[in-house]
């Protein structure tokens, strides 16, 4: 990622107020960015509006409470940041929410009715409302993150899985909206999974100094890899899952 390489863009985060989404907020207003943050977390959202725009002077942060479950409210969302701005250039979703079990025949079908609004419900009210703001920029970008296991999912992990591979083939039809939208001349705007093990940041590791996290990625590191996705031209990106841990 270069500095400036967002200058004058404009990018929704949806999830912004966890460790990812306050170092993607950090590294989306580094590169220069307009960021409009939202989260259902009105504390911990302004918080990290907040040390975003500390950190980087001048930098345009805003956060907003928006309700993703209602597609309406998340349309509304969408409109009102292409009003205000005059385009939108891309929306990161980082909505998150894990639930397991000991086994496959303990899981809870309570944790899918959990697990399908936040991963799945959510990418699909926001890649809805986003489509045509995102086609009308020169270098839109829906960027989802997702987990190695949604490949290669665990007999405790059956709800958590099937919703992260729900979510990346909503992803991936997406991506294939915009190659057509695109005709010969190729996609100008692209729709991209990122692949995580897990995720990490400092917190965590305050919490659990001896442990090693194998093979996960650092919210900040995450974050990097999100703001690269628009330095690679729309074709390299679109409809694809870019692996930031080794694919199973």
């Amino acid at each position: 990622m270069s500095k400036g390489s967002l200058e004058g863009a404009v990018v929704a985060v949806a999830g912004a107020a966890g460790p990812a989404g306050r170092a993607t907020l950090m590294k989306l207003a580094e590169a220069g960015a307009t960021v409009v943050g939202a989260d259902a977390h009105v504390a911990r959202l302004a918080e990290a509006v907040d040390a975003a725009r500390y950190a980087h002077g001048g930098a345009t942060v805003i956060g907003e409470t928006v309700d993703l479950l209602d597609l309406e409210a998340t349309r509304a969302w969408a409109n009102s940041i292409e009003k205000e701005f005059g385009r939108i250039d891309g929306l990161v979703h980082l909505v998150g929410g894990w639930r397991g079990s000991a086994g496959f025949a303990e899981t809870d079908l309570r944790d899918w009715e959990t697990l399908e609004k936040l991963l799945i419900r959510t990418v699909q009210h926001t890649s809805l409302a986003f489509h045509e703001g995102l086609l009308r920029s020169d270098h839109g970008r829906y960027v989802l993150i997702s987990a190695a296991g949604a490949s290669k999912p665990t007999a405790g992990n059956a709800a958590y899985a099937a919703s992260k591979a729900a979510a990346e083939a909503w992803t991936l039809a997406l991506g294939d909206a915009f190659r057509k939208a695109g005709g010969e001349d190729g996609p100008r705007a692209a729709a991209t999974v990122l692949v995580i093990k897990a995720l990490v940041h400092d917190a965590m590791r305050a919490e659990r100094p001896n442990a090693k996290f194998a093979g996960f990625t650092d919210a900040v590191e995450l974050a990097e890899a999100i703001v690269g996705v628009w330095d690679k031209p729309a074709g390299e990106v679109n409809g694809k899952r870019l692996w930031l841990t080794p694919a199973p």
